[in-house]
């Protein structure tokens, strides 16, 4: 069987998208979609499976039946893509009595669509349960009845293409489904604006964050403002990227927490189709009601990585003081910006002796001052901070102001003493089109720098407590990394000598145009 490219799936995928795109904004229609290319994956994943286990025992309806128990998931009857796609032409249909309690009412294509995942969720209580919650197939913003039965049929058309046959004998074992999940994610996030922003961290981006922390088997990882779980994923795969073994590469833990149901719903959706369901992906307030918890005390992990949202306001400092968690001991931060709220939960977060931590700041949390100047300072003094690391501008969605990465560790003294390292990274991107974006050999570059923690010229800085203390705490990159380039020294008295020389030029150049020109009897000829 030919295996599908992962280019025609995600060319075929974001096609589908057609059928919604104009009636509905990229932020909205994106949940239709991506839970209908979620319920495809499932539907052949499971009657793929089922097949296989009807021809191992011979068609026994019993030992078939215990087999597919053990799987995965499991899909209600009459609940998978194919039953759907089939009555998609009909606008109205009566259904069994295992999937409403009243058999002779007729229940419309989106009515349809709702009570099939819900009896998905029913079935997958531990995995799904409250996935699809926030996605309504039968409400009013995709039209009146007709044109919301026509979108509706035209989406499930669009999904039972060749191209989407995502059984997996056709993906070759390779991890393509959720590749295209996350593409169509963040072609979502580019169209979504500053909202996109919300739920996606750039790939590159999460790519860096995941090769600067290093993540070693056996690690527990959280993401404390998790979105579409994309970090995380990363950070998994560095994983997988740098084991020894199948057993190592599968050796690691996820947690997550987000505050956006629907944004939730993708996290859940993520993890599953990259076959890392067992991630633990908590809805709610981070800052406010942590979920993430070990017999009433924060969870603590090997790694702790974020994209939290950028000086959040009304974060919830009013409450701070009081924390029954006591993560903000080191100051409350100011009720407009939860900058360093975020920073602080995540501190706490790690694990005493040996945590590391990766977070996205905006650069005013390096230098401005207040309670936020005395929290770094005691960050600094802790001998917590390892590195800053300044990232070029636009490369996020919906902002274009430049970022930083800050790098903590609880084992920084056993490795490098007490030195910060600064890295200006601020030129390295490439440019598509409207966003910038850090090329594999920008990540390797920076990736190198940081591992070696030495003096690079006008790139690296390795500043020392003291120096740090002598700038009064401020972390500015350009305090420590000088990337001035002097201009070659202008040698005046060469420069008179040309401008004379051109002077010359010009007086001959006119009196010829003259002499042309009188020839013309355009002026009058030199005597006259």
């Amino acid at each position: 069987m030919t295996t599908i490219s992962q280019d025609s799936i995600n060319n075929a995928a974001w096609s589908a998208c057609d059928s919604l795109r104009g009636a509905l904004d990229g932020a909205f229609y994106k949940d239709y979609v991506l839970a209908l290319l979620f319920l495809k994956y499932m539907s052949d994943l499971w009657l793929e499976k089922k097949a296989a286990h009807e021809g191992r025992y011979d068609g026994d309806a019993a030992r078939v039946a215990r087999a597919i128990a053990r799987e995965r998931f499991t899909i209600p009857d009459g609940c998978d893509f194919y039953s759907l796609h089939a009555q998609r032409e009909l606008p109205e249909v009566k259904l069994p009595g295992h999937l409403t309690h009243d058999e002779e009412k007729p229940y419309s294509l989106g009515e349809r669509l709702n009570i099939a995942f819900a009896k998905l969720e029913e079935a997958n209580p531990k995995k799904l349960e409250g996935v699809f919650s926030t996605i309504d197939f039968n409400s009013e913003v995709l039209g009146d009845t007709k044109d919301r039965h026509r979108r509706l049929a035209n989406l499930l058309g669009d999904f039972n293409k060749p191209e989407l046959d995502l059984r997996p004998s056709r993906l070759g074992g390779q991890d393509i489904i959720g590749n295209t999940y996350e593409y169509l994610i963040e072609r979502f996030a580019g169209d979504a604006g500053k909202k996109g922003g919300e739920f996606y961290t750039p790939r590159p981006v999460a790519q860096l964050m995941a090769r600067l922390i290093a993540p070693r088997p056996g690690s527990t990882i959280c993401d404390p403002a998790c979105g579409s779980g994309s970090l995380l994923i990363r950070v998994a795969e560095e994983i997988k990227r740098t084991a020894a073994t199948d057993q190592e590469r599968r050796d690691f833990a996820l947690c997550g927490q987000e505050s956006n149901y629907g944004t939730w719903s993708l996290a859940r959706m993520n993890m599953f189709l990259h076959d890392m369901d067992a991630a633990r992906i908590e809805r709610g307030d981070t800052l406010n009601s942590p979920k993430l918890l070990d017999g009433g005390a924060l969870m603590r992990f090997d790694i702790v990585v974020a994209n939290p949202p950028f000086s959040l306001d009304k974060w919830g400092a009013e409450h701070a003081a009081a924390d029954p968690f006591k993560r903000f001991w080191r100051g409350v931060p100011p009720k407009s910006k939860g900058d360093y709220a975020f920073i602080s939960h995540m501190v706490e977060a790690m694990k005493p002796e040996t945590g590391r931590m990766a977070v996205v700041v905006p650069h005013g949390v390096l230098f401005r001052g207040g309670a936020e100047g005395a929290i770094r300072r005691q960050l600094v003094e802790e001998n917590l901070l390892k590195a800053v690391i300044g990232l070029p501008a636009n490369l996020f969605f919906g902002t274009g102001i430049p970022a930083a990465i800050l790098i903590f560790d609880r084992a920084k003294a056993q490795h490098v003493g007490t030195d910060v390292l600064f890295i200006d990274a601020s030129r390295e991107f490439a440019s598509i089109r409207t966003q910038n974006i850090l090329t594999d050999e920008h990540i390797a570059h920076i990736v190198e720098t940081f591992e070696a923690f030495a003096e690079v010229e006008k790139y690296a800085h390795r500043a020392t407590q003291e120096e740090i203390r002598g700038n009064d705490f401020n972390l500015n990159i350009p305090r420590y990394v000088d990337t001035f380039e002097e201009e070659e020294e202008i040698d005046i008295a060469q420069v008179q000598k040309e401008i004379d020389r051109l002077e010359v030029d010009l007086a001959e150049v006119r009196t010829k145009m003259n002499e042309h020109l009188a020839q013309l009897g355009l002026v009058p000829a030199k005597g006259e």
